[in-house]
């Protein structure tokens, strides 16, 4: 067995015991590979062990893994920073965005999102810990955004992203995780039909199965350190 293949049994054994603890099962978490500044070669290895989803964060980068893994089924992420002169790439190469995070980004999406494809799934990415440096959306700004992405049509809203501040301990990691939970109840309440909560990494992916993720975003776990550029 690949060095790969151990580490994602072992992520998911953390996954499975984290599910258990919180009466979850574990096929209500999925993995979100984040490849980023790995080779292609990595991805290969890891979707021979069975992973299928994998993030990029640069699109340069994801393009030339994209041509190279082409006779794979891979289902590709972006979860960078997107700006308004990259999203007709981000469009046409991805089939989630999670990082959406103004109507301005998400209405370029929509117009560019090719129609032979299906409508391109986005996560809307919420600066839930209000740190100045990081991108999204204020928490109280969500539910306006929320419904006008919705009503876009080449788009399919999923849920909510966030990266919070890192924290000590797992009451602490667990606390942003939480208050991301409840603005996607909030918006079920309204009628806006999201199902996926994007959160938790290596170091807090138990916190975050704790309060509902149903997505986690783990790259050193499973490729190791991440190579300098």
């Amino acid at each position: 067995m690949s060095e790969i293949a151990c580490r994602l049994d072992a992520l998911r054994d953390r996954i499975t015991s984290a599910c258990a603890a919180n009466r979850r099962s574990p096929e209500s978490v999925r993995i979100l590979a984040i490849s980023k500044r790995h080779p292609a070669d990595a991805i290969r290895e890891a979707y021979a062990a069975g992973q299928r989803a994998f993030g990029e964060n640069y699109l340069q980068e994801a393009a030339g893994k994209q041509d190279a893994l082409a006779d794979l089924g891979v289902e590709w992420h972006f979860v960078g920073g997107l700006q308004s002169n990259k999203t007709r790439e981000a469009a046409e190469r991805f089939a989630w965005i999670h990082t959406v995070d103004r109507l301005r980004i998400a209405r370029r999406l929509s117009e560019q999102r090719p129609e032979e494809l299906p409508p391109l799934n986005v996560c809307l990415q919420v600066n839930i810990s209000r740190e100045s440096q990081k991108a999204g959306c204020p928490p109280e700004d969500v539910a306006e955004l929320a419904a006008a992405v919705a009503d876009l049509p080449r788009l399919r809203l999923r849920g909510l992203m966030s990266i919070p501040a890192p924290a000590d301990g797992i009451d602490a990691q667990r606390t942003p995780h939480r208050q991301l939970r409840e603005l996607q109840e909030r918006l079920q309440a309204a009628g806006i039909a999201v199902d996926t909560l994007s959160m938790g990494m290596t170091d807090d992916l138990e916190a975050a199965i704790a309060e509902g993720s149903t997505l986690v975003r783990i790259g050193t776990a499973i490729f190791g350190p991440r190579p300098q550029p």
